[in-house]
Formats: C-alpha cells, sequence, structure tokens
C-alpha cells in the first residue's frame, strides 16, 4: 500500500485494534456492538447533526451563531498533546475564525467576546446502568440503553455541566420531543472525566457534558442502544439549529 521498499521506512508508530466492523444485534436488533464506541459514538452524531442542520439550502440564512465541531486525540491517556484537549487548537481555531470574519483592529476584545458568546458540548459516551450492578448508581440516575442521550453531573467538576447549561439541552430536547436522560454519579463512586473541564477551564466557555449510555465502556468490543445513535444525531441537530435563538432569550442571575 505504500508503494515503497521496507528500508525506505525509517520509523512508524504500532496500533493494535479489532478490526471487525460493528454490528447490529439483540432480539429486537436494539443494541450495536462495536470497538471504539467511546467515543466515536458521539463522534459520529456530533458530524451528522452538523451536516443535517445545514441540509437545507436556506439553513444559514438567518443564523447569528458559528456551527462547529472540533474531534480531539488523545482523551483516554490525559489530553496534554499538540492534537489534544490540552493543545491550543480550540483558541486558535476561535481566533483564525474571527480574523477571517472580521477587519477591526481590535482582534483581541472580538475573540473574548465571541469566546463570552459561545457554547461548548462536550460529547463523550456515558455509563448506563448495568442490570446486575445496578447499586453503582443513584436510583434516580440510572441511564438506560435506547432511552436517549445523557446530560452528566458532578459536584467536584469532573463534567463541566451547571445548571443554566444543562437547561439549554433540557429545554431543547422537551421543545422537540427528544428522549434525553440525567446521570449524577454515587458520591462514594469515583468518577471519570471528559475533556469539557479541560476545555472549559482553558477557554473560558460555558459547557455542558452529555453522551449516549453504553455498557462495557474500554472494552475490545462494547454495547450501545441502537435507538440512541438517532436520538443523539437529532440532538445535536437541533442544538445547532435552535441554540442561538434560545440563548439569546435567556436571563441567568
Amino acid at each position: 500500500k505504500l508503494a515503497c521498499d521496507p528500508e525506505d521506512i525509517q520509523n512508524f508508530d504500532l496500533n493494535l485494534y479489532d478490526t471487525q466492523p460493528a454490528v447490529v444485534g439483540g432480539p429486537l436488533r436494539e443494541f450495536v456492538f462495536s470497538p471504539r464506541c467511546d467515543n466515536l459514538g458521539m463522534s459520529f452524531c456530533s458530524l451528522h447533526g452538523l451536516i443535517d442542520s445545514t441540509s437545507a439550502a436556506d439553513s444559514l440564512a438567518n443564523e447569528s451563531q458559528i456551527r462547529a465541531i472540533m474531534l480531539f486525540d488523545n482523551e483516554e491517556v490525559g489530553s496534554s498533546s499538540a492534537h489534544g484537549a490540552g493543545s491550543p487548537m480550540l483558541a486558535e481555531m476561535i481566533s483564525r475564525i474571527v480574523g477571517t470574519m472580521s477587519k477591526e483592529k481590535d482582534a483581541a476584545m472580538i475573540v473574548s467576546q465571541t469566546i463570552l458568546r459561545s457554547f461548548l458540548v462536550s460529547a463523550d459516551m456515558a455509563h448506563a446502568v448495568h442490570p446486575n450492578y445496578s447499586g453503582n448508581h443513584e436510583p434516580l440516575h440510572r441511564p438506560a440503553l435506547n432511552k436517549g442521550t445523557v446530560i452528566k453531573y458532578n459536584a467536584n467538576l469532573r463534567y463541566a455541566t451547571t445548571g443554566p447549561t444543562a437547561f439549554i439541552l433540557l429545554e431543547l430536547a422537551k421543545r422537540n420531543n427528544i428522549p434525553i436522560q440525567e446521570f449524577l454519579v454515587k458520591n462514594d463512586s469515583p468518577c471519570g472525566s471528559t475533556i469539557g473541564p479541560i476545555l472549559s477551564a482553558l477557554a473560558g466557555i460555558r459547557t455542558v457534558d452529555i453522551g449516549n449510555p453504553q455498557l462495557s465502556m474500554h472494552s475490545i468490543r462494547e454495547t450501545a442502544g441502537a435507538a440512541d445513535f438517532t436520538y443523539g444525531t437529532q440532538l445535536c441537530r437541533t442544538f445547532f439549529e435552535q441554540f442561538g435563538d434560545l440563548d439569546s432569550s435567556l436571563r441567568v442571575d
């Protein structure tokens, strides 16, 4: 495939992964069994949500916001890399976009205003409740497969969700009849994290952490709900299409 001799290769990185394609299964074909659902699952929903939000010819005619997604490497090993969430990529993207759209001399001020008006949806898969270990979840916070995307909370800010940022997603889901769930980690359980707190702290952008529920996270093959991919894509599309109008109507004390 490289069309070269072995001695022409000076060095390489070796990555091992499951090459079997994802499959749909279960008695009602309600499950997706796939390698790397975390986090190709929410990457899929984000990308298709963005594409679907611009499908109409006039979809951006009255848009006051800039619609974008960013897909980072190295989240599972801390994000501290040149192309991880701990890098300057987000700040540089905002600066470059502002630079191409504004001729104002005080670009730094415009970047600051843009950040204050921005909203970040950190989309990373969530832990669904396991029927054999339901005690690991709070009774009222047990995300189920095929019941919708999950908003994730943590008092220690391992997730970046706040009351006002959660409201944005909850209200959009309510207005458009999109199933959505909420999840709070038990106080006596350790909590993982996402790139949400990293990006929120580095850039100062309002952030909400969400993700579709799944089982067997980080296993060679993971299990997710087939319907949740539809719900996740619908939620992302709705966010892109309706966030601007909803955000402009809010007043947060």
